[in-house]
């Protein structure tokens, strides 16, 4: 594999000029065996759970106590807990309790990620091959997508791949599908 080339940007901040693949995928709505079927058939090598909370009991298998274990065992990959590209708890409770609609959710959310200069915590080798992880199934109304759309223009060539797929909305994991 060649060395990713070094370029700046016109404030002379260092650009990688990479290829590779930058994963996202939501936790909510998805057995154990979908979600870990996902990662290890698209190839993720570490997971970056970007989300704020993540002790709750109501995550499941996918709650800080039990990922990092069930991630290393089922399908060896790493795991790494990134809250500096979650919101804040005002951004993201504003957001769950509809205070505020997607449009404003990310009018300030995406301020605070330049403001965090998150790009600087990152090198082009941890996200090919990383997966974010937050809780919300769809990538469309997800902080994940704006993360990986803001990684965009330092590294162009890193392409965005959202992993999709689990139970419809109308159907928990413990719901049975026999009459």
């Amino acid at each position: 594999v060649p060395a990713p080339a070094l370029r700046s940007d016109r404030d002379g901040h260092i650009l990688w000029n990479i290829m590779g693949t930058l994963f996202t995928i939501g936790s909510n709505r998805k057995h154990a065996e979908q979600f870990f079927t996902l990662l290890r058939e698209a190839g993720v090598r570490r997971v970056l759970d970007v989300r704020l909370r993540n002790t709750s009991q109501l995550l499941g298998f996918s709650m800080q106590i039990h990922l990092p274990f069930l991630l290393r065992e089922i399908a060896d990959i790493e795991h790494e807990h990134r809250t500096e590209v979650a919101p804040t708890p005002a951004i993201l409770d504003a957001w769950t309790k509809k205070r505020i609609t997607w449009s404003e959710y990310e009018a300030r959310f995406l301020p605070l990620l330049e403001e965090r200069r998150i790009e600087e915590g990152f090198t082009p080798g941890e996200l090919d091959g990383a997966c974010l992880l937050s809780s919300e199934p769809p990538a469309d109304q997800c902080h994940r997508r704006l993360v990986a759309q803001y990684f965009r223009p330092a590294w162009p060539s890193l392409d965005t791949q959202h992993l999709e797929g689990g139970l419809p909305a109308s159907r928990s994991p413990h719901t049975s599908l026999s009459p």
